[in-house]
């Protein structure tokens, strides 16, 4: 069983592992100009100057999958940090404080989630002028009630802990019990939570950007690269594998790894 669990991690490291390395690389290279169109070579299909062919516009496909990497990066680490950042004030604050402090914030949280998040994310995006900008800040929204729900319950469970109450009586103030006691024992909780809220956020990306809301155009985005791939499935299938796979690869190998480490930290397994 113990073999199972770390095959999951070294899968999901060896996905993302690979996809960082592509969107390093296209920092640096790409066989083309993502941007530039030439309706000379539209719709080319695989051949060795353009492996993963042209789109509709003549792009080329491969370089256009590397930017869009960079991105699902920017998306998926950026609206991850949102998300930690609005989830641990919160999780923290209603964890320790308790009473109607909880109660409030818990409520607030359980509001925020009974929304669909796909739903609540095209509201947002759709209320201000779409872009990438708002698109993260969207997405990172919604990553909050998870992370506030994570590190409250990590609270909930030490702040009795015979540590903290050690910690307590020797005169450490509230900031040393929270980030110096309790939060290295729920680290753990929040990176799982982390690897599979950059997933969700690659995802929901991803899906606004194919309904146009999301990255604009000429800006390449796999959601996007999708949208445009639709129409032409039966003529150029390699223009809807590429970003489909790359969209799978990565949410696929972001979820493995969050399995993994959660897996790796259980001590009951």
């Amino acid at each position: 069983m113990k073999s199972n669990y770390s095959i999951n991690f070294l899968l999901g490291l060896f996905f993302v592992a690979l996809l960082a390395a592509l969107m390093a690389l296209s920092f640096f290279y790409t066989p083309y100009d993502a941007n530039v169109m030439s309706m000379k070579e539209r719709l080319h299909g695989p051949s060795p100057a353009h492996p993963l062919g042209t789109d509709n516009f003549g792009r080329d496909v491969l370089s256009r999958i590397m930017v869009g990497a960079q991105t699902a990066f920017l998306v998926g680490s950026l609206s991850t940090m949102i998300g930690l950042a609005g989830g641990f004030a919160v999780g923290t604050l209603a964890g320790y404080a308790g009473k109607w402090v909880d109660e409030a914030l818990m409520r607030a949280t359980d509001a925020l989630l009974a929304f669909p998040g796909i739903l609540l994310a095209l509201v947002l995006v759709t209320v201000f002028k779409p872009s990438l900008f708002q698109t993260i800040l969207a997405i990172g929204i919604l990553s909050v009630p998870t992370f506030a729900r994570v590190i409250r319950g990590g609270v909930l469970q030490h702040r009795e802990a015979e540590y903290v109450k050690a910690a307590r009586g020797l005169g450490a103030s509230h900031w040393n019990v929270i980030f110096v006691q309790i939060l290295p024992n729920i680290a753990s909780s929040i990176v799982t939570t982390a690897a599979l809220s950059f997933s969700t956020s690659i995802l929901v990306e991803a899906a606004l950007s194919y309904l146009g809301l999301g990255v604009q155009p000429p800006d390449p985005s796999w959601g996007r690269m999708l949208n445009e791939a639709q129409g032409y499935m039966a003529k150029a299938p390699w223009f809807t594998l590429a970003p489909g796979l790359m969209i799978t690869l990565s949410v696929l190998g972001f979820n493995l790894l969050g399995d993994g480490i959660r897996d790796l930290r259980d001590k009951r397994v």
